[in-house]
């Protein structure tokens, strides 16, 4: 059993959940970020979720950036390593290369040893093959394995 507080990878999709009511996931969001709020968890983020709320419309575009601020979000930097382990996700088709972000993201919060990645992203980050695959490189390559859960699921396995 894991002691300490969870490390949570905060991928692109949550930032929008936050503002988007209509979602299902919506409130599941905004009790993880209460949480985060109360450090019952570590939460991180990168440089790459930043690019991309960049290029959201403005107001939300400000007020996505600024939770990163408001909740002491950690925003973690990328190297080459994470690059290799990125590049690897892509090379065994299990992102597109289109998608690179996408495997970034799983990059960044394996290289650091995060133990979740929260994403609504079910289209590359968060399904079924994603998960059994980079449990396999990062196996392969010395990371552990990193879970790929939803907010409701990374405040289950806080209980």
């Amino acid at each position: 059993m894991k002691i300490g507080k969870l490390k949570l990878y905060l991928e692109t999709t949550v930032f929008n959940y936050y503002f988007d009511e209509d979602r299902t996931g919506h409130e599941d969001v905004l009790k993880l970020f209460e949480a985060i709020r109360a450090e019952k968890y570590e939460a991180y983020t990168s440089r790459y979720v930043t690019e991309e709320l960049e290029r959201a419309q403005e107001p939300k575009k400000s007020k996505m950036l600024n939770l990163i601020e408001e909740y002491e979000i950690i925003l973690l930097p990328f190297d080459e390593e994470t690059i290799r382990l990125s590049n690897l996700y892509i090379e065994n088709n299990i992102i597109p290369v289109s998608y690179r972000y996408d495997s970034t993201h799983i990059a960044i919060a394996s290289v650091y040893g995060l133990d979740c990645i929260v994403s609504y992203n079910f289209k590359h980050i968060n399904r079924d093959k994603t998960k059994k695959l980079t449990t396999t490189i990062n196996q392969e390559e010395g990371y552990e394995e990193i879970i790929i859960c939803t907010a409701e699921e990374a405040l289950n396995k806080n209980e």
